[in-house]
């Protein structure tokens, strides 16, 4: 049996709609009726890295970041394909720069959507502490 099993039907158009688990997803491939497929898989990438960012955190000793938002940007090329992803991820705590760059590497360490993607895909971090 597979780890992941997911069911995706689309009756007509370009639109289509996941049954994962107990969740509908709906994706457009043009955007109108839901997000396409590009700019949902940045939304997972963001959604899967503050996750591991705030579990690479615990294991530096800290446990409060308060809020984490990513500010995700994505540059498609000639084809519509993804070439490029960069996040600004703004944290809440005050967190030294030293410390920050630990916790980023490791929440690239940890992040499956990170791990999953090829490299000149993996997102450019740029991060921002005492952000709020």
């Amino acid at each position: 049996m597979s780890d992941i099993e997911t069911t995706t039907v689309s009756d007509e158009g370009y639109a289509c709609t996941s049954q994962v688990g107990d969740f509908d997803l709906q994706i457009d491939a043009t955007g109108e009726t839901g997000p396409d497929p590009n700019t949902a898989l940045v939304a997972t990438y963001a959604s899967c890295y503050i996750p591991a960012f705030r579990v690479g955190a615990q294991q530096r000793g800290i446990e409060d970041l308060g809020t984490v938002q990513i500010d995700a940007s994505a540059e498609l090329d000639d084809d519509d394909d993804l070439a490029s992803i960069a996040f600004d991820l703004h944290v809440e705590a005050d967190v030294d720069d030293d410390d920050l760059d630990e916790i980023v590497a490791r929440g690239e360490d940890i992040c499956h959507v990170h791990s999953a993607l090829r490299e000149e895909l993996q997102a450019d971090i740029a991060a921002y502490a005492d952000a709020f």
